[in-house]
């Protein structure tokens, strides 16, 4: 199962059709506005401006599961992102990535290991996911990783599509 099987919607409420990704790398990143990782939304929209033409997208997943990081509305969040960090990159609306309610997309990236083998629950915000462009997740980089670390980079160099 790729991740444009996934039903989601806009951090605006609005259905977001991840088939429009297809074709394109994706980092998906689970986000939060008051955490201590919170300016790594300034590597993101690098990251979204250097590689961000048709090749390429940063997908922010905003959730409020650690420590209630992610109090707002979604006015609130798309406020705060675009006022504080200038972000271009599409949101999705609040989801839960672990527990009961994890959203589906999250069930899926779950599944993918990190560098040392190991699967299962996000850890923390800013964990980042790695898409490559026939929709399959193809790395996990915990949210100590920065952004634009090289082997982040360099990881997303390597499937960028032509």
């Amino acid at each position: 199962m790729s991740i444009y099987d996934v039903d989601l919607a806009g951090l605006s409420g609005e259905p977001l059709d991840l088939n429009q990704f297809k074709g394109r790398t994706v980092l998906v990143v689970n986000v939060a506005s008051r955490c201590g990782l919170t300016p790594q939304y300034n590597g993101l929209e690098r990251l979204q401006k250097r590689f961000g033409d048709e090749r390429f997208t940063v997908l922010g997943v905003p959730c409020n599961q650690f420590g209630g990081q992610e109090p707002g509305t979604a006015e609130e969040i798309a406020t705060f992102c675009s006022t504080t960090y200038g972000v271009t990159f599409p949101m999705t609306e609040k989801v839960e990535v672990n527990g009961e309610r994890r959203h589906p997309l999250y069930r899926r990236l779950v599944e993918t290991p990190d560098a040392a083998g190991e699967t299962g629950d996000i850890r923390w915000n800013f964990e980042k996911f790695l898409v490559n462009p026939e929709g399959e997740v193809v790395g996990r980089f915990r949210p100590p990783t920065d952004p634009e670390a090289d082997e982040l980079v360099e990881a997303i160099e390597a499937v960028l599509p032509g």
